[in-house]
């Protein structure tokens, strides 16, 4: 079967070569993947950030394939799979999928018939960082304020639709271009940080939800009520330590506050992967896709990431 691979750090290092098709074992499922989607992370892993490199390899990648959000079509089930059969249409998230088939035991659940496979592949890793960020680690509540900074992205495209799910009120940040888009997503109020400052406003919110890492922790404060949680999902990108040189200032210049800052990193699984299914059934949450790219031009979906002028999310498609 075919996979992407790289023997390299770099960009314009992923290739396609024939590797071996996994078989199933007893608790797990296997999937012919339809979609995919490219993540930030994944970009990280490619280009050889440093602290990519202390975990993978420090000249070379040890383990040389990438991707995690997937959709396709159950082929086979291990003997001990009973919730799963040959033909059902599935998604979820797994290491290594940029591939044509992979093997699942928990990550994963039935695709929803009113989204496509190239919108269910680019589910997992941004839904999944968007609805734990929210839920589990900003105890979002009805009526609370959240402010989203960094909502045209795919976390956070998916955190202002499923922040409305969870009743609360929704203020999200974006550039001009993007402004009508997250609108759309249901946002109570965007925010053009390009012509106006939102940590000037006089609003205070209860959650703020911070994708973009742009601001510094003295600019956030003001905008936070006292016990206020700060969800970190990222930050601006860079080789060396990447999102870290926002979220170390974030973390240690918070101590002493009453507010609470919070970096996590999200969990594959069948109950939040079924959340997510829920959602997307019910139509409170549709994923969006920038653009769409076929697995042979891996590198160019990757690069357009690396732009930071994508929105929501960048689908590949296996054939």
């Amino acid at each position: 079967m075919k996979a992407v691979v790289f023997h390299s750090y770099g960009m314009d290092v992923l290739k396609i070569e024939e590797v071996e098709k996994p078989t199933p074992k007893e608790n797990e499922v296997l999937v012919k993947v339809c979609a995919t989607s490219v993540n930030p992370a994944e970009w990280y892993g490619m280009s050889g950030m440093f602290l990519a490199r202390l975990g993978n390899g420090l000249f070379k990648p040890k383990d040389n394939r990438l991707g995690a959000d997937f959709a396709g079509i159950v082929e086979a089930v291990g003997r001990d799979v009973t919730d799963f059969k040959p033909g059902d249409e599935v998604f979820g998230g797994r290491s290594g999928a940029y591939t044509e088939y992979v093997c699942v035991q928990k990550g994963i659940a039935r695709k929803p018939a009113n989204i496509t496979f190239e919108q269910a592949g680019s589910v997992a890793i941004a839904g999944l960082t968007a609805l734990q960020g929210l839920r589990d680690h900003g105890n979002l509540q009805p009526g609370q304020k959240v402010l989203i900074n960094g909502a045209s992205g795919g976390v956070g495209t998916f955190a202002v639709q499923i922040a409305k799910a969870l009743g609360a009120e929704v203020t999200a940040v974006c550039s001009t271009k993007n402004v009508e888009m997250v609108r759309s997503l249901g946002a109570d109020l965007v925010i053009d940080y390009t012509k106006e400052d939102f940590t000037r406003t006089r609003q205070r919110y209860d959650l703020f939800l911070d994708v973009a890492g742009s601001r510094s922790w003295i600019e956030c404060r003001r905008i936070l009520t006292p016990k206020a949680t700060v969800v970190i999902i990222g930050g601006p990108k860079g080789k060396v330590i990447g999102p870290l040189k926002h979220i170390i200032p974030m973390r240690l210049f918070s101590m002493r506050a009453s507010q609470k800052v919070v970096f996590f990193i999200a969990n594959f699984n069948r109950e939040d992967m079924e959340v997510m299914r829920k959602l997307m059934e019910s139509g409170k949450v549709k994923p969006v896709i920038d653009r769409i790219y076929p697995l042979n031009q891996i590198n160019e979906a990757m690069s357009y990431l690396g732009t930071g002028h994508a929105k929501a999310k960048i689908a590949v498609t296996i054939q």
